[in-house]
């Protein structure tokens, strides 16, 4: 494990460069020997110095749940960070493109949570019938640590890439629909950008949900009744630019849209 005084002194790094819409250097080229778990506890302390400041937590982001991506990152499982308050944004929206160091968008699903969800052996059906409802979202992919060479350890430090929510379309229960089969279309200024299909999320988006719960468990932690969860990307990343216009069509679930400004 990294010393307490460099766990700290990298959250303070990352805190003011959130405030300053800036990037850091990479954190495993400065400390080639840190861990997954030297980045989770960055992100912690990080986390709560966002507390501290007034920022309230709604919930939580999970990432690289599709195998493509963790190839790509050299990681056998995925990853999590913390959903503020301040970072959700409602259908339609017009985000500020200048809150953000760089812009990436990602189609995903939000379940909101009736009941609590505590490991170690939380399952799939668990994870649906603690879910209120699922509804359609768009990830705001930010980074505050240079993208060139990044690794999965640099990327959990800064909040596992977490940036913004928008929510929207049509809110369903998770027993009266296939979740795997829910599909999205992404358009960037009216031309289709990407597609997929919602099972790329481990063959079922709320195995994701389970699967942060047994891991919350073993940080000392669980998911809360009201918390919103997002389960993970079933596109690529898309690139986003100041004055574009993004819109997923989730089909009969409906659509989002948001504007960057």
């Amino acid at each position: 494990m990294l010393p307490p005084e460099t766990i700290n002194g990298l959250a303070a790094e990352l805190s003011e460069a959130h405030r300053q819409r800036s990037l850091v250097p990479r954190i495993t080229a400065r400390y080639p020997e840190a861990t997954v778990e030297d980045s989770y506890a960055v992100q912690s302390a990080w986390s709560e110095r966002q507390l501290a400041a007034g920022r309230r937590p709604v919930g939580r982001k999970i990432g690289l749940t599709s195998k493509a991506m963790q190839s790509a990152t050299g990681i056998t499982e995925p990853d999590y960070g913390v959903i503020f308050d301040d970072t959700v944004w409602e259908n339609g929206a017009v985000v500020p493109f200048d809150d953000f160091s760089n812009v990436r968008i990602e189609v995903e699903l939000a379940f909101l949570l009736a009941d609590p969800l505590e490991g170690p052996h939380c399952t799939l059906f668990d994870v649906l019938s603690a879910t209120r409802y699922v509804v359609p979202a768009l990830e705001i992919l930010n980074s505050h640590i240079e993208l060139q060479g990044r690794t999965i350890v640099d990327t959990i430090a800064d909040n596992a890439a977490y940036g913004g929510i928008v929510v929207g379309g049509n809110p369903v229960r998770p027993d009266t629909v296939d979740l795997r089969w829910i599909s999205a279309l992404l358009y960037r200024n009216e031309t289709i950008e990407e597609s997929g299909v919602a099972a790329a999320v481990l063959n079922h988006p709320a195995r994701g949900v389970a699967w942060l719960a047994n891991k919350l468990h073993r940080h000392g932690g669980r998911l809360e009744a009201g918390e919103l969860v997002l389960a993970g990307s079933f596109t690529r990343p898309m690139w986003v630019s100041r004055g574009d216009v993004v819109l997923c069509d989730y089909g009969p679930m409906g659509t989002i849209s948001c504007r960057f400004e």
